[in-house]
């Protein structure tokens, strides 16, 4: 195998902006998307691709924190670096003065999470495969040597990781055929918070012809009424049998959360998504007490393993949500997703990379660690930036098959 060292690490500051409405919820206003972008430029012409979602103007911030963080990338050899990635990404996270501005939180989180994911894409590309056939390539002892997994002694130590890795190895060939399958997808773009009724009856009725089986739609409005209303015409349109999941995007307090998923369980939810502030863990153990048996998703701003391992740990949610673009990369996405499966809670990641990475990430979950092929977040709206788009039709990914983690963005729109 060739040697692959890295020369030279750049941050990029790339916005999309959206159509109008595309993108909006109860919170975020702006069709505006962005990624903080990680490039790892190699002596061998490959390069490696990193990013993390943001918001408009907020992507610079990201972008510098890149900058002061990736130095330590350059030199590098990438099968010497990830041989003990989690160790490397400890001690990134715990940088003296970037470490005060989080710590493992915020601008500084989401670089590490653009660096991370750059690392995993060369290093991917480097050995011509894609990211999930990589990660299944990993004897359970290399898989966990990709993961910080500190401040979870008490929960999940290396050789518990290990042997949940290792106890589903001879199972995996029974969960292969996902591979031909393809994974199930769910289309969020049919219910954004600023379309309206009409755009939303449209776009519900398309979904539903493209062969999703499930969708979701913004809540989180000022009068609860409009929400039931949107609510009551998407589930007509799609009939009882489809799922339909309600995104609130933290609007609530927990007296209002109580009152108004009472309200919404006429249209039968499949979950209450984010429906508080994402820090106050007692607020959702009591929600999900009081809404039952509706449950609770949540991961989309839960910042750090550390956080959702208290989420799992109080019973605060039932979907468990991570997104590679807003922990700290893949290597904490993996490792949040061995705290569920010990939990015995389903992973459906929130697809800040547009379902990129990802649609690697729940191949590996279901093949390696025996998590349930539920469903994938699917978001197209910006599939034309990307070199390979995932490929989604009669509602499921189809498995990618280029090396990388998918993340290359179209030269043209540099």
């Amino acid at each position: 195998m060739s040697s692959t060292v890295i020369h030279r690490a750049e941050a990029q500051d790339r916005r999309f902006p959206l159509p109008q409405g595309a993108g909006t919820d109860a919170v975020h206003r702006i069709s505006e998307y962005a990624f903080a972008v990680t490039r790892l430029r190699t002596d061998r012409g490959l390069e490696g691709t990193g990013i993390a979602l943001t918001l408009g103007r907020g992507n610079p911030i990201v972008c510098e924190c890149i900058r002061l963080l990736a130095g330590r990338l350059e030199g590098r050899e990438i099968e010497d670096l990830m041989s003990g990635f989690g160790s490397f990404t400890r001690a990134l996270a715990d940088d003296a003065e970037m470490r005060w501005l989080g710590p493992h939180k915020g601008a500084v989180h989401l670089a590490l999470a653009s660096i991370s994911n750059a690392c995993f894409d060369l290093w991917a590309k480097s050995r011509g495969v894609p990211l999930w056939q990589l990660l299944l390539s990993l004897s359970p002892h290399e898989l966990v040597a990709l993961l910080d997994l500190s401040y979870l002694e008490d929960t999940l130590t290396h050789e518990e990781a290990e042997s949940l890795v290792a106890g589903q190895l001879a199972t995996r060939g029974n969960r292969e055929g996902i591979l031909t399958r393809g994974y199930p997808g769910y289309d969020t773009s049919v219910g954004w918070f600023d379309y309206a009724d009409e755009k939303i009856a449209a776009a519900a009725a398309g979904a539903r012809d493209r062969g999703f089986r499930a969708v979701k739609l913004k809540v989180g409005s000022r009068d609860a009424r409009r929400d039931l209303r949107r609510a009551a015409l998407l589930r007509e349109i799609i009939g009882a049998d489809a799922l339909l999941m309600l995104d609130a995007n933290q609007q609530w307090t927990l007296p209002e959360a109580e009152r108004i998923c009472d309200s919404l369980r006429s249209v039968n939810p499949y979950w209450i998504e984010e429906p508080t502030h994402p820090d106050d863990i007692e607020a959702h153990v009591a929600l999900a007490a009081h809404i039952a048996p509706l449950r609770i998703a949540l991961g989309e701003h839960v910042p750090n393993r550390v956080m959702f391992k208290n989420f799992l740990y109080r019973k605060a949610t039932h979907f468990v949500q991570p997104d590679c673009t807003r922990l700290a990369g893949v290597g904490e996405f993996l490792t949040v997703s061995l705290l569920a499966r010990k939990a015995g809670l389903p992973v459906v990641p929130h697809v800040g990379d547009m379902g990129q990475m990802h649609q690697h990430l729940v191949l590996f979950n279901h093949i390696a660690l025996g998590h349930e092929a539920l469903f994938l977040e699917y978001i197209p709206h910006l599939r034309e930036y990307f070199e390979h788009p995932a490929q989604v039709s009669d509602g499921v990914y189809h498995t990618p098959r280029e090396p990388g983690c998918s993340t290359d963005l179209l030269k043209e729109h540099s």
